[in-house]
């Protein structure tokens, strides 16, 4: 597949106004440009797959830098103090064709402490027609001394609706129809990452025999659990049937699913059953991104006088996800949170 085919990088956002859930960011950068007061140290710093590196350049674009003199250092390949003082040299050299040479310094907290002490003596007096972007996914790692001398702004991760939205709509855009469950099954597997997301979607779109995908078919894709193995747990949760619960988990195991996907997953479904017992009115909205069978447990479940999910099992559940990203054996943490909740 040719790099243009790509949906992570077809639809990179190109100006401010495509830039989701950083609005914070944006508009602080545009009344810099406007006030022309452009900071000559900014520092990103958020999850991977948030748009680091695509708004620095769209902030490059912006203040009118040219390919040219726009520099993009990957810190984990360059992180020496030669790399830094060969950097150090070239900054003072004047920009070919643009007002501002612009240095994307991307995972800056990879370099050297050696690198990083090359590094703060540039930022200490650049040029005025330099302006340094650092990137990091690792902000605590930075010196506080690098950070001060920086602008700072954190991504926010997007939330599963964010991300729901954003790969529905760009499968409309590719003449792909993406079902809400799909869509939010997508979106939990993408773990907070926007590239995560439309590389889960270009898989199912490659994968699926039609223009439809559904729940199901992602999640045979992705390695998530189906539909029905959610409503069996869910099901035997609310009945306190603990071999039953047990014997869906032994499923989910055999079916060689993912237990951190199978745990934000469950997650879900159960954060709907507590919302629709508390938000009645609301339920259609919020089984929007559930499949007819699935709303129906939730609706049953949601409705059962002294059910044991509630809000209770339910801070059980997240725990039991947390764990499980550590856990020897990642079914354990699920386990353990099952035999709690119907015991």
């Amino acid at each position: 597949m040719s790099e243009s085919q790509v949906l992570y990088r077809k639809y990179r956002p190109e100006k401010f106004s495509d830039v989701r859930n950083q609005e914070h960011i944006v508009s602080v950068l545009e009344g810099a440009i406007k006030k022309e007061a452009i900071p000559h140290a900014i520092l990103f710093s958020g999850g991977r797959g948030t748009g680091k590196t695509t708004l620095a350049r769209i902030f490059a674009k912006e203040i009118g830098t040219s390919s040219v003199d726009l520099y993009e250092i990957d810190a984990a390949s360059n992180r020496g103090i030669d790399d830094i003082r060969e950097l150090k040299e070239a900054v003072y050299t004047v920009p070919y064709e643009s007002k501002y040479k612009v240095y994307i310094i991307d995972e800056v907290h990879m370099l050297t402490k050696e690198a990083f002490n090359a590094l703060l003596k540039t930022l200490e007096e650049p040029p005025a027609h330099v302006v340094f972007i650092l990137a990091t996914t690792e902000e605590e790692k930075l010196l506080d001394t690098i950070k001060s001398r920086c602008q700072c702004f954190t991504f926010k991760l997007p939330s599963v609706s964010v991300l729901s939205e954003t790969v529905t709509d760009i499968a409309k855009t590719e003449g792909f129809k993406l079902k809400p469950a799909a869509a939010e099954l997508i979106a939990v597997s993408a773990d907070g990452s926007f590239r995560d997301a439309l590389g889960v979607l270009q898989k199912v779109m490659l994968a699926s025999g039609d223009t439809i995908g559904d729940a199901d078919e992602v999640a045979k894709i992705i390695g998530a659990p189906k539909q029905a193995i959610l409503c069996d747990l869910l099901n035997a949760l609310n009945d306190k049937d603990t071999q039953a619960a047990l014997t869906a988990i032994t499923s989910v195991v055999s079916d060689q699913v993912d237990m951190k996907l199978f745990s934000r997953t469950f997650l879900s479904v159960t954060r709907a059953v507590m919302l629709v017992r508390n938000q009645p009115s609301e339920a259609d909205t919020i089984l929007t991104s559930f499949n007819d069978d699935t709303s129906e447990v939730i609706k049953k479940v949601a409705n059962t006088a002294g059910s044991p999910v509630n809000s209770h099992s339910l801070v059980r559940l997240l725990d039991a996800a947390q764990q499980t990203k550590h856990s020897p054996l990642p079914q354990l943490p699920i386990e353990l949170a099952i035999i709690d909740i119907t015991t």
